[in-house]
């Protein structure tokens, strides 16, 4: 990897205002050049704090407001195809703010992976669920070093958990981007070239995900924090998914991720270098101001939304599955947890 190589990370948010500064650091210090950020109707200041990192040159920030039968994270990859910063790239990454970009080879760099896999035009990355690690309330703490309980190394079911994003290169026989994998032209080969995070080529994928019981993280994975607290989960659920917005985020959402099967803190090696990054971008008064703001937003949030019967009866549920999975899966293999996962 040369020192002008541009690596661009893409993605869409909307009212993530206190997850944004750790997940910029983080992947910043792996190696990500740009970001190119798109968000909507945001309330807790989202679209503000992206403003002001963008004034001091982090970001790449435009507004993409919700309309028309196309859902927004649709429509900001085509928006994004013909931004000058896509153009520009070398290699290509679409992701979201609660994925983190994890590498195990050499110093966990995206250099590294390069090293490792000189020869490869794109790297399938599965996610690995992290989850609730049993904590109840949302806190102003880094998601890196709250969640740390993770589902295991080897999963056929549920789906969502083995489905992966994509690292690769800007090449012309990708027409379009997409939310796990690039759009490829008419007639010409997907995977020609590409290598899973276990470091086995990739032959073919029907889908978006990667079935195997083989070793999935050998070179890479990536952390998929889709829950977070019991009471980050709830805004999380009132605020809806950006790519399917009549999906509901709910107890079989939860259930379908919330593994806390093994402990899983590589990602940590990095924690010094982001909290030294995130402290250094708060020194500037409005990106500390608005930080807090949304802390404070999210914060009121949760609790509003426990003032209403349905989000509550929900918490009461999330903890029962707690306390039941817990009792479960404390010192089980593997197996079991996957056989449990597939009968509920």
């Amino acid at each position: 990897m040369t020192n002008d190589m541009r690596i661009l990370c893409i993605t869409v948010m909307r009212n993530e205002a206190p997850f944004i500064l750790e997940w910029l650091a983080y992947h910043k210090t792996i190696g990500v050049t740009d970001f190119l950020i798109y968000s909507n109707d945001c309330d807790d200041g989202t679209d503000l704090l992206l403003d002001r990192l963008q004034d001091l040159g982090i970001v790449a920030h435009l507004d993409n407001p919700q309309s028309g039968k196309k859902t927004v994270q649709w429509k900001a990859l085509n928006r994004a195809r013909n931004h000058d910063l896509t153009k520009q790239a070398d290699w290509i990454l679409v992701s979201d703010v609660d994925e983190f970009f994890t590498i195990h080879v050499g110093d966990g760099k995206i250099a590294d992976l390069f090293a490792a896999r000189p020869d490869a035009a794109g790297f399938v990355i599965d996610w690995r669920m992290f989850g609730s690690s049993g904590i109840m309330a949302y806190e102003d703490k880094f998601i890196i070093e709250q969640f740390t309980r993770a589902a295991p190394e080897s999963m056929l079911w549920p789906w969502r958990a083995v489905q992966f994003k994509s690292l690769y290169r800007n090449d012309p026989r990708y027409s379009k981007l997409g939310v796990h994998r690039p759009k490829v032209r008419d007639g010409l080969p997907m995977w020609e070239g590409w290598v899973h995070g276990s470091g086995v080529p990739v032959a073919r994928l029907p889908c978006t995900i990667f079935p195997t019981m083989r070793p999935r993280y050998t070179l890479a994975q990536l952390n998929h924090y889709a829950l977070g607290s019991v009471g980050n989960f709830l805004v999380k659920a009132a605020r809806g998914k950006p790519n399917h917005s009549d999906d509901p985020i709910n107890l079989s959402y939860w259930i379908d991720r919330n593994f806390n099967v093994t402990d899983d803190t590589r990602i940590l090696r990095h924690l010094n270098t982001v909290r030294a990054q995130v402290s250094e971008w708060r020194k500037d008064p409005k990106i500390d101001q608005l930080h807090e703001q949304g802390v404070d937003w999210r914060k009121k949030k949760a609790r509003s939304l426990l003032d209403q019967s349905d989000p509550f009866y929900t918490m009461t549920r999330f903890q029962q599955w707690e306390i039941r999975l817990l009792s479960i899966f404390k010192n089980k293999d593997a197996s079991l947890i996957n056989f449990f996962a597939f009968a509920i």
